[in-house]
């Protein structure tokens, strides 16, 4: 039924209206707003051509509800940035460096394309990004974006293009974020480099607290005037209001999510207010511990906050208004953890000093100064973390104490080592080589992180207080621990037994063993486990302590006398598979889970009757060696497994890469000792093939899990997930053989330093830690 005339003509007027409204009445109410908030405070940005004298007079920042109320600091700053255009025609503007038709907002596009999009003119001047509703003359201007250093623009990407059908163009300001859309790429790449040469025209801009340091720097000299800059700069000091803008410039715009973390950001500016406020709840807190950490992780995922956070933490604690006070105490134990993990940048750090001589010297002998002379030491040995301090180091920091590590040493009782936030694990390695014995020893040691599953060694410059936290992170049975032991073996022939380091090497010669690293036969192994309890329990007696017997006996070889289970093989046409699937799901699935059940019920049966006549067999041995002391059972145990050619060597499991296309990798042993390289197929006593150091040309990784040997004419790639284990350990026989890398081609020869001198024996010489891969090695014999 078609409508009557009357109201198709209302239809249309509504209609007309609306469109009115959207494109005069919106336009009106967003640049009142846009210049409302341009007018906001301001406070805190400044040119460096701008600064003028250094007679500073800011207050703390508040928000006003009226424009009345406004300070007349902002609004004079403002008129100075923004600048004042004229009803002059838009198209002669000699200050335009670009200009033409964009979108401010996408109301068309792929999604809406019967939607008329909206465009505005815009105009690129050495000040601001503006736009008009039109390019006549005397057009309105709708808006101004002030382009500073802080300003970041984005590049257009695919997927808002794929959505709508635009390239987009995103201009960030401190108020502001235009998002500008066209059709056409090039037009978009064009608008992006002209703004982002403006923002790179810019000069820096600082903020009060800024010039206020640099002030602070100058007249250190002079206690009157220093007074007098603390007395009438409020921006300086302990404040129990809120912060509504961060000490330091920061870039605009949003954070790059990018890379994974366990946490979302918003802008470093909103953080770093964020951040102010957790400060403040620190004064109430009963246990600040908890939320200590989650400030100093904030500034470990984002490093841009470290000198914030400093910035924060020196105002909160010059003149609190309780000093020595529990929330006063807070703030220093926090700054305490601040110093032992997290560097400041060379200004911060000067004004961080001043600030610790400042306190010093007006609170001496309290605990306010015992801190700043804490922080003052910790700043000087302080290098970077990988790991935010545990609680437990964070009750430790708060006392100024040092910590408690635990380690482990095989055949002899653990030691307890006093470890501070900066101590690495050569320090400690060093005073254990010491307390042992064993600085006259020419092998290495190292300390290991040791659990179940796997067994890596710690870098000479990783810190102790990092390994301590990600141990502590990880659940496991039996708990991860550190272990002190042998890193390479360089001599096992002249090691007296009765000493302490033979006692480590036959604990390690039977982890070997336990691992199935050891290829020898199985009557071999019995003997072995015998030798083991004879050196445990003395002679044989019904009352001795038995270990299990998986450590005893290689468990791998009682799993290898196993049936194979029989896989039967998947059907090949699709309508079989569909069955299978179907009365796997149904009455059919119940039967096949019964039968694996009653499968694997079976074989734990089986075990248990192999492990039975295995450790009948090792009884029966043990019983032969009555009267043999405990030296005498550990040397011929050393002695068993000396008899494989491979014994001192470090055996790490690895694919070789085959190079025939559709190859499978083979997968090997490679041996690394202290004089060739081997390669071992495993359970084989005998190696496939070995290399002497003076074969190999160059070594390192290809990427994370392709380790590349190049042996003469040939390279070997091995995929591996210890390609830096690998490396370091070869840098280190290395180093202890005193060879030396060849020049690469862009370094002279005649000009290279003189080779250092070798490592100090008894100790793991490799400087490299864990996240860092080593470089890739080149030399010659």
């Amino acid at each position: 039924m078609p409508f009557p005339g009357g109201l198709w003509w209302l239809l249309c007027c509504r209609q007309g209206f609306t469109l009115l409204r959207r494109d005069y009445g919106d336009a009106d109410r967003e640049a009142d707003g846009e210049a409302e908030e341009e007018e906001e405070a301001s406070f805190e940005l400044r040119a460096q051509g701008d600064q003028g004298s250094l007679e500073v007079n800011l207050s703390q920042p508040t928000r006003s509800n009226s424009g009345s109320e406004r300070s007349l600091l902002v609004a004079e700053e403002m008129r100075s940035l923004i600048v004042e255009k004229g009803p002059g025609p838009v198209e002669d503007d000699p200050d335009a460096l670009v200009k033409g038709w964009l979108q401010r907002e996408v109301r068309g596009g792929v999604k809406t394309p019967w939607i008329r999009p909206r465009k505005y003119w815009f105009v690129l001047t050495p000040d601001s990004l503006d736009y008009y509703s039109s390019n006549e003359k005397g057009a309105r201007r709708l808006g101004s974006l002030v382009l500073t250093s802080l300003c970041s623009v984005l590049w257009p990407d695919k997927q808002t293009y794929k959505e709508t059908g635009y390239w987009s163009v995103t201009v960030f300001g401190r108020k502001h974020c235009y998002r500008l859309y066209t059709e056409h790429l090039n037009e978009a790449v064009h608008w992006v480099c002209a703004v982002q040469k403006v923002i790179d025209s810019k000069a820096p801009v600082q903020t009060p607290t800024q010039l206020l340091m640099r002030d602070v720097e100058e007249h250190c000299g002079s206690p009157e005037v220093l007074e007098q800059i603390y007395r009438c700069n409020p921006i300086l000091r302990y404040t129990s209001s809120p912060l509504y803008a961060p000490l330091l410039p920061f870039p605009y715009g949003s954070l790059d999510q990018s890379a994974p973390s366990p946490r979302s950001y918003t802008t470093l500016r909103d953080e770093a207010v964020k951040l102010f406020n957790s400060l403040q709840q620190l004064e109430s807190e009963r246990d600040p511990v908890p939320l200590m950490q989650g400030v100093l992780q904030t500034c470990l995922d984002l490093p841009p906050l470290v000198d914030e956070i400093y910035c924060q933490l020196v105002k909160q604690t010059t003149e609190p208004p309780a000093p020595g006070g529990q929330s006063d105490l807070h703030y220093w134990q926090l700054l305490t953890c601040m110093s032992c993990t997290f560097l400041p940048s060379p200004p911060i750090l000067r004004f961080l000093r001043f600030h610790l001589d400042r306190t010093e010297s007006r609170f001496p002998a309290s605990e306010m100064a015992k801190y700043a002379c804490f922080i003052r030491e910790a700043l000087g040995k302080t290098k970077g973390r990988e790991c935010v301090p545990s609680l437990e180091e964070i009750l430790v920091l708060m006392r100024r104490q040092e910590m408690i590590c635990t380690v482990h040493c095989p055949g002899a009782p653990a030691c307890s080592v006093a470890i501070s936030s900066h101590t690495t694990a050569e320090e400690v390695a060093r005073e254990l080589v010491s307390r042992l014995g064993l600085s006259q020893s020419p092998n290495l040691f190292a300390l290991y992180e040791q659990s179940r599953r796997r067994e890596q060694p710690v870098g000479n410059a990783t810190l102790l207080a990092d390994v301590l936290t990600s141990l502590a992170g990880e659940e496991q049975d039996p708990p991860c621990r550190l272990c002190f032991k042998h890193y390479g073996f360089l001599d096992t022939d002249n090691v007296p037994r009765d000493s302490l380091e033979f006692a480590l090497l036959f604990e390690q010669a039977h982890e070997m063993v336990l691992r199935g690293y050891v290829p020898t036969s199985e009557e071999t192994l019995q003997t072995l486990a015998a030798l083991r309890l004879q050196s445990l329990n003395s002679d044989f007696s019904t009352h001795a302590p038995f270990p299990r017997l998986e450590e005893l006996f290689p468990p791998r070889v009682l799993h290898a006398r196993l049936p194979p289970p029989c896989h039967r093989p998947p059907p090949k046409c699709r309508g079989a598979r569909l069955r299978a699937g179907l009365l796997a799901g149904g009455l059919w699935g119940q039967a096949l889970a019964k039968q694996r059940a009653e499968r694997d019920q079976r074989l734990r049966g089986w075990l248990r009757e192999e492990g039975a006549s295995t450790m009948a067999a090792i009884l029966e041995k043990w019983k032969l060696l009555q009267g043999m002391g405990r030296p005498e059972a550990m040397a011929a145990y050393v002695a068993l497994v000396r008899e494989w050619p491979g014994f001192g060597s470090t055996l790490f499991d690895v694919n070789l890469r085959v190079s025939a296309l559709g190859a499978v990798p083979q997968r090997l042993w490679l041996g690394i000792g202290a004089k060739a390289v081997s390669l071992y197929k495993p359970g084989e006593p005998e190696p496939l093939d070995s290399f002497c150091y003076g074969r190999i040309s160059s070594f390192g990784a290809s990427d994370s899990s392709t380790f590349r040997l190049s042996v003469e004419d040939r390279d070997l790639l091995f995929e591996t997930s210890q390609v830096d284990e690998i490396a370091q350990l070869l840098n280190t026989y290395l180093a202890s053989a005193g060879a030396q890398r060849p020049p690469r081609p862009h370094e002279p020869a005649a000009t290279s330093p003189p080779a250092p001198p070798g490592p100090p024996q008894g100790l793991c010489p490799t400087p490299v830690s864990r996240p860092h891969r080593p470089p890739v090695g080149s030399f010659h014999s």
